[in-house]
């Protein structure tokens, strides 16, 4: 049994762009935030809270790249 190295993509170019610009805006948006809290002095913990945003841009990054 030998499998394919090649992956179909399930998307077209215009979701490819959609899911790209996604993904970069939130990844800006989450370092943005991270430069906020670090310079208003917010307990550290609330650190945590940058989990999803982060979370988002990596699917919305990983899926314009793979084209999945």
């Amino acid at each position: 049994m030998s499998f394919s190295a090649a992956s179909t993509p399930n998307i077209g170019p215009g979701e490819r762009r959609k899911r790209l610009l996604s993904g970069l805006t939130l990844l800006a948006t989450s370092v943005l935030i991270a430069a906020v809290m670090m310079g208003s002095r917010i307990h550290r913990g609330w650190r945590v809270a940058l989990f999803l945003p982060l979370w988002g841009a990596a699917l919305g990054l990983f899926q314009a790249q793979d084209s999945t």
